[in-house]
């Protein structure tokens, strides 16, 4: 194991030799609300586009929303001059994910290092999630409309399958249970008619289709979520990994991606207690579909801090306190045993039996709540296992949030939160 104090960006230098073969690097973070966790993933994102040539940033976030940034970040035509702009327009709760100070700064930078560069050399951002159904669906009526009228029937019987639910889909995954009020076989009809379209080359025609396997995914997810146990949570981060591979596909026999989320997707689920919960993650995907020596995963933690959370699912969210981590904790280990910033490399063979060995490991999602540190809010870890590199913070602070629109809670990530 090389451990290596960070001050600067770069001391990314020995994790940046350490995936220099990668294909893809998964970028994690402890939380959706730490400033420090996106400083230094943007950090190190920035050297792994302008140095070792990846192609795109792929993040724990909606199609439609990120495709807004992706036109603006890549100079498209009637993209948004400024990425602020369109990150400000995400709405679905909870917002601050994404919609923050600290992507803006990130997101701006990538436009003006695209804009020196062909068209054909720009980095992308996207999205890798499930949930946007209604957004989805509606971008396809838009693409359709201009490009393919003929194909609209197939995207109106979707549709129309969904409506009598409105927005609140969890409905449909309820009544799918007892009567046959399932959308699978629009759903495979609008899919095929895309998929048929997307053979033909152009950004839009690609971004249609990964719409229609939106919306096949969110199909899948709420139909799933009513059931409960672990098979929603592999729906989507299954979802996830085939997107991310349509991605590389997308971008060439040599591309390579970056991926931004949680700690808990990111992270090797088979090195938790995740996998004897019947449950898998896009880190595990990754691996098991690119070989272990074409994917880097990286983890983040810290001691103590502040966090922007909320209380309670869909309620605004606000600046909580992050009390220091519990005894025999990998956070506790790490404070006892790091300086305030460093980023550890595992690999070798003297590697110390606590990073080998299982201790609990703290994630916080959107929803928080401090005072359940004592029995919630860890994951039991293999952390050398789980990862292959791991940046610390002693302590972190919150991020800022930019005044996006916001809409009620919805039931979409409920319970997961991560």
């Amino acid at each position: 194991m090389l451990v290596q104090r960070l001050g600067a960006p770069s001391d990314f230098d020995p994790l940046l030799e350490r995936v220099r073969d990668a294909r893809i690097v998964m970028i994690g973070e402890a939380t959706h609300g730490s400033y420090d966790y996106y400083r230094l993933r943007e950090q190190l994102t920035r050297r792994l586009i302008a140095e070792q040539g990846f192609d795109f940033v792929a993040v724990e976030g909606d199609w439609p929303d990120c495709d807004r940034v992706n036109c603006s970040v890549v100079g498209a035509a009637g993209g948004l001059a400024d990425p602020q702009t369109a990150l400000e327009r995400f709405e679905r709760w909870p917002t601050w994910m994404w919609a923050n100070a600290e992507v803006a700064r990130f997101c701006r930078w990538l436009r003006a290092w695209n804009l020196e560069r062909p068209e054909g050399e720009r980095a992308g951002f996207h999205g890798l999630d499930v949930y946007s159904l209604w957004e989805s669906m509606q971008a396809i009526f838009d693409y359709l409309g201009e490009e393919d009228p003929a194909s609209l029937e197939a995207a109106q019987e979707a549709y129309r399958c969904f409506e009598p639910y409105g927005k609140r889909v969890e409905e449909y995954g309820t009544a799918s249970r007892f009567v046959s009020a399932r959308c699978e076989e629009e759903v495979v009809r609008l899919l095929a008619r895309t998929r048929e379209q997307a053979t033909a080359d152009g950004p839009d025609r690609f971004s249609a289709w990964q719409n229609a396997e939106v919306v096949a995914g969110a199909e899948r997810y709420y139909r799933a979520m009513i059931g409960g146990g672990p098979e929603s949570w592999n729906v989507r981060d299954t979802h996830m990994a085939d997107t991310l591979d349509r991605l590389l596909d997308r971008y060439g026999p040599d591309a390579r991606g970056i991926v931004w989320a949680h700690n808990t997707h990111v992270g090797d689920a088979r090195a938790t207690e995740m996998a004897a919960d019947g449950m898998l993650n896009i880190g595990q995907l990754a691996r098991e579909r690119q070989g272990r020596d074409a994917v880097a995963l990286v983890g983040f933690g810290s001691y103590r801090g502040n966090v922007v959370a909320a209380p309670r699912w869909g309620s605004p969210a606000e600046v909580m306190v992050v009390p220091p981590a519990r005894d025999g904790s990998v956070e506790r280990r790490l404070h006892e045993l790091m300086p305030e910033r460093a980023v550890l490399v595992f690999g070798g063979p003297d590697e110390p039996e606590w990073v080998t060995g299982a201790a609990d490991h703290r994630a916080i999602g959107v929803v928080y709540d401090p005072t359940f540190e004592s029995w919630g809010n860890y994951v039991p870890t293999r952390l050398a296992e789980r990862y292959d590199a791991f940046i610390w913070c002693d302590e972190a602070t919150a991020l800022h949030p930019l005044p996006a629109l916001t809409t009620p809670g919805e039931m979409e990530t409920y319970p997961a939160g991560v």
